[in-house]
């Protein structure tokens, strides 16, 4: 299998404004208005709420900060300038929507993809974006491809394009992005799986799919365009795909699974699946789709091989923190919908759940079936959390359930619901803005619950049990 490295690309640029407004000034604002200010541009931001440290931060980058703008002013700003990037997240009923200026307000992908020379290899999906993303950039890295992860991982994409010797850029790009893009053409764009998420945001299931299959809205004929086989949605999508399409999956696809092996188009055997560090289903989906996209985007099969047996599983993703006994206690806090509990869940044969969260207007009743695919009942028993504690306590029907008020609390409990040989596992299902400012601080949370109650640490050698 050899390696077609992609070309150069001149993208249709920017045409440099006088004014610019940015919407939402965290991270991804903060980077927009320093590539903006560099280039010349005047610049306004605005935050309804204000991380800490904005106007410190808005002053050394020469920006004008507006917290809690009226929505007359939003209207204001908007109409007098050239450029309007809007940050993921802002909701779709913010002003700047309402706003009557001359241009369309646009995401930060846009703007980069504007600026790039570079180029851009795109990963989106309900579940696991931010794996397949970092695989790909390792793949490439290890094939000799100087290439960089950007997004959610590394630098926001505006600014990883302008990292000077770069030959790829790898970005994780979510559904909020893609409904503002224009001109955005990866040339490699990889559409990973499609459960509801998201909802609070987009309004209803079928704007979050337009949303998600504009990936490959602007593709042409010399672009790839990689689509879950197996998932109904993504590959119904991928039929108007003008690029050349490359599929994955477990059972059907251009790259699948053969028996213990991952093969790609030609059926040569790329890596074993006992040499990956970990191999439940969602594991091995996973790198399917990062093989497919790595070697679309110029890796190597030796460098995909490489990539593949070095991996270690992300942090708070089906992460083991510790055993005590025959217990097993697993960290997956990034589970913020029921389908990425669905694919954890998958791996075990016997769960202690914890659960719970900031519904984010989903169907919680599809935690059971993802805990009932197949005709299996993996899961022992639950402990509800948070302020979706009744909503998983409904879904869980039947089944032994226990509320919990606190991370400690619910810790407790799952050591005293489990058995020998059960894992104790933390896949929420829901967002942790209830109790916590992010994910990453629920898993943190999560670790030292558990640590208190005796748990012995993981030496990082451990792994759960492929299952069901």
């Amino acid at each position: 299998m050899s390696a077609n490295r992609l070309a150069p690309r001149k993208a249709p640029g920017l045409e440099i404004p006088q004014r610019a407004l940015v919407v939402g000034f965290a991270r991804t604002g903060q980077a927009v208005a320093r590539v903006l200010g560099e280039l010349g541009v005047s610049v306004v931001a605005l935050d309804d709420h204000p991380p800490v440290g904005a106007s410190a931060r808005a002053g050394a980058l020469g920006v004008e900060l507006v917290e809690r703008p009226s929505p007359e002013l939003v209207g204001r700003l908007g109409a007098d300038a050239e450029l309007v990037v809007v940050s993921p997240g802002v909701p779709p009923g913010h002003p700047v929507f309402a706003a009557t200026g001359p241009v369309r307000p646009v995401s930060e992908i846009e703007l980069a993809y504007r600026l790039a020379e570079v180029p851009i290899v795109a990963v989106t999906g309900t579940n696991g974006k931010t794996t397949v993303a970092s695989l790909v950039a390792e793949m490439l890295v290890a094939s000799g491809v100087s290439a960089a992860a950007a997004g959610n991982i590394g630098y926001p994409l505006v600014e990883a394009v302008r990292r000077p010797g770069l030959e790829v850029v790898v970005a994780e790009v979510s559904s909020f992005q893609l409904a503002l893009i224009e001109t955005f053409r990866p040339s490699v764009a990889t559409w990973l799986n499609l459960a509801e998420d998201h909802l609070d945001w987009h309004g209803d299931l079928d704007h979050y799919v337009r949303s998600k299959a504009r990936i490959w809205a602007n593709q042409e004929a010399d672009d790839v365009a990689v689509a879950n086989a197996e998932d109904p949605v993504v590959a119904e999508a991928a039929r108007a795909a003008r690029g050349r399409v490359l599929t994955f999956g477990l059972a059907v696809g251009d790259y699948r699974r053969d028996g213990g092996r991952l093969v790609g188009p030609d059926g040569r055997e790329l890596v074993s699946i006992a040499e990956l560090s970990r191999d439940l289903p969602h594991d091995v989906t996973n790198a399917l789709a990062a093989l497919a996209t790595a070697v679309a985007a110029g890796a190597t099969a030796d460098g995909c091989t490489t990539a593949l047996r070095n991996a270690k599983p992300l942090a708070h993703r089906v992460e083991l923190v510790g055993r005590v006994g025959d217990v097993a206690y697993y960290d997956d806090s990034k589970a913020t919908t029921p389908s990425a509990v669905a694919a954890a869940l998958a791996g075990f044969e016997a769960v202690v759940l914890i659960a719970g969260g900031r519904n984010k207007g989903l169907d919680l009743g599809a935690l059971r079936r993802g805990a009932e695919a197949g005709g299996a009942r993996r899961v022992r028993a639950v402990v509800a959390i948070g302020e979706a504690a009744a909503e998983v306590a409904a879904a869980f029907d039947g089944y032994t359930v226990v509320g919990a008020d606190s991370m400690q609390a619910a810790a407790a409990e799952a050591q005293r619901l489990a058995r020998p040989g059960d894992a104790v596992l933390l896949s929420p299902g829901c967002a942790s803005f209830d109790w916590y400012a992010s994910y990453e601080e629920r898993g943190q949370d999560f670790v030292r619950a558990v640590r208190r109650l005796g748990v012995r640490p993981a030496d990082g050698s451990l792994a759960p049990a492929a299952g069901g």
